[in-house]
């Protein structure tokens, strides 16, 4: 029998990516304080890509420590003029995010890590840039009271599987890394552990 497979991460957009790619896989959530690693980080410099490496090794890292076979930890940052976001904590705060980066591109920086016994075995990051269009203020407020708190589960206050695909002009970069999982080099790296049917 193979090893599991777990996901250390609470997010239905991860767990849908595994779910619709036919992977087998258990979910055990971290339980990392991710505001303070944040904090800590870029104190010291570090990127908004640096973030979201760093903090989906942890997740791996922990559960793995305690748990036989691989383990995917996950994260995903936002970078918007060279800044990073967190998610939005109201309704109105995602209004405000939304104006501000109306016309404009940003960045999805997502991270993944697999771990196993304890120590990080691979690792991906891969980023990809998001330009909105210069959408009316008519089309927000539409798309707000549409999503709802439902826009609240992402950094960038939109589900691009959903309504949010209407938020942009372009899109450059791979789908699932932009809902938050690189899929493509995490199936290669089972076939190769013959954890998936090569």
């Amino acid at each position: 029998m193979s090893e599991p497979i777990i996901l250390a991460s609470k997010s239905a957009a991860r767990r849908a990516v595994l779910t619709g790619a036919g992977v087998p896989f258990e979910v055990a959530v971290a339980g990392v304080d991710e505001d303070a690693v944040k904090t800590s980080m870029l104190a010291h410099g570090a990127t908004p890509r640096d973030v979201a490496d760093a903090l989906a090794e942890i997740k791996a890292v922990k559960i793995s420590a305690g748990r036989a076979g691989f383990v995917i930890g996950s994260d995903q940052t936002l970078e918007f003029e060279g800044r990073l976001y967190d998610k939005a904590a109201t309704l109105e705060a995602a209004r405000e995010r939304l104006a501000t980066m109306r016309g404009k591109p940003h960045k999805l920086h997502s991270a993944v890590v697999v771990a196993k016994d304890g120590a990080p075995i691979w690792r991906e990051i891969v980023s990809a840039t998001l330009t909105m269009r210069d959408f009316s203020d008519a089309f927000l407020d539409e798309y707000l009271a549409l999503e709802g708190e439902e826009m609240l589960g992402s950094v960038g206050c939109y589900r691009l599987e959903g309504p949010g695909a209407q938020l942009f002009a372009k899109i450059e970069g791979d789908y699932f890394a932009i809902l938050g999982l690189p899929l493509m080099g995490l199936l290669d790296l089972f076939r190769r552990h013959q954890v998936l049917t090569p």
